[in-house]
């Protein structure tokens, strides 16, 4: 990038996390999550307790882009079809003609969508990992930028299908939001109203597309890439995972530590990027062994620990 164009990154990020930051005060470390997540063209789950905010924060991300945005309710009896699409014969031009689902938008809200069958969770699989979508033999893409925000709450388990370690791996990060401090919650008490409502698009679909093909140009130094690997492979020889962080997670984090690097000012990669979006981007794809869980250790223990245990670069590769 040119500096004219870190700069200009920089200060249209900080300009769309002012405007989401509208309707979700006191949130603004989740808010760059998710938007770094955007640019960095993946996908988030959100995970919290009922009444956080997780539906307003998907909601205001779409009302940002000045894109299509489709909500789906997920609940047991939601069909794969009901998602994808549907191709329907039609009588008067003897032609079979596919009716698109609410997948295809730029921005997908999939709300609780842990309460859907495992059949309607696969659904999922290949267009969130290829932006396509193939019924009845026939691949349609779903354009660019598209970005699923799906959301599931930890609280109720009854009746909900846990997600699959390969749906949770084309997820590029998991966050959650957690409760506002005092001083926010006054402040949305005294509102009492949808504050996305009041959001105006600030970025267009173009620019979401210029910038994601920016951030790609961001240079990550091969220790930095080397002190990834390492990550990586600390998680899988931690004693208490049955599972480690696969390849996926390491080019998911390498991705989103260059939009990072971008949304700073700079055009390169450092150690600091790394460690503050290890946890969001590694952690759900962990998975622990059975003890560990019932010790009550969690994914985020293990990429703290790790995050300890492995030593970053001090100085760059020749």
């Amino acid at each position: 990038m040119t500096p004219e164009q870190t700069t200009w990154f920089g200060e249209t990020f900080e300009a769309l996390v002012a405007n989401v930051g509208r309707a979700l005060l006191g949130k603004e470390e989740p808010i760059r999550l998710v938007l770094v997540a955007m640019l960095a063209e993946g996908h988030v789950l959100l995970e919290d307790a009922p009444g956080t905010g997780k539906t307003s924060l998907a909601k205001a991300i779409a009302a940002t882009v000045q894109g299509s945005h489709h909500r789906i309710q997920f609940t047991p009896d939601l069909l794969p079809s009901d998602v994808t699409g549907v191709t329907i014969y039609d009588q008067s031009t003897q032609r079979f003609e596919f009716h698109p689902g609410p997948i295809f938008a730029s921005v997908v809200l999939a709300d609780e969508i842990n309460r859907a069958s495992p059949k309607t969770q696969a659904a999922l699989l290949e267009v969130m990992e290829e932006a396509n979508v193939t019924v009845d033999g026939v691949t349609h893409p779903v354009g660019r930028p598209f970005m699923v925000i799906a959301t599931q709450n930890p609280i109720e388990q009854a009746g909900t299908y846990r997600l699959p370690e390969a749906q949770l791996d084309r997820f590029i990060l998991k966050t959650s939001l957690g409760y506002p401090d005092r001083s926010a919650s006054v402040e949305i008490l005294a509102g009492a109203k949808d504050r996305t409502l009041a959001l105006h698009p600030r970025i267009t679909t173009q620019a979401i597309g210029t910038m994601a093909d920016l951030a790609l140009t961001v240079h990550v130094d091969p220790a930095l890439l080397d002190y990834i690997a390492r990550l990586l492979e600390a998680t899988r020889d931690d004693p208490q995972t049955a599972l480690g962080a696969s390849v996926r997670g390491g080019l998911a984090l390498v991705r989103c530590a260059k939009v990072s690097a971008a949304a700073a000012g700079r055009d390169y990669v450092v150690p600091d990027d790394v460690k503050v979006l290890a946890q969001p981007v590694l952690a759900h794809r962990l998975v622990l062994d059975a003890e560990a869980e019932f010790a009550g250790v969690t994914a985020e223990h293990v990429v703290a620990r790790v995050l300890e245990q492995v030593a970053p670069p001090t100085m760059r590769v020749a």
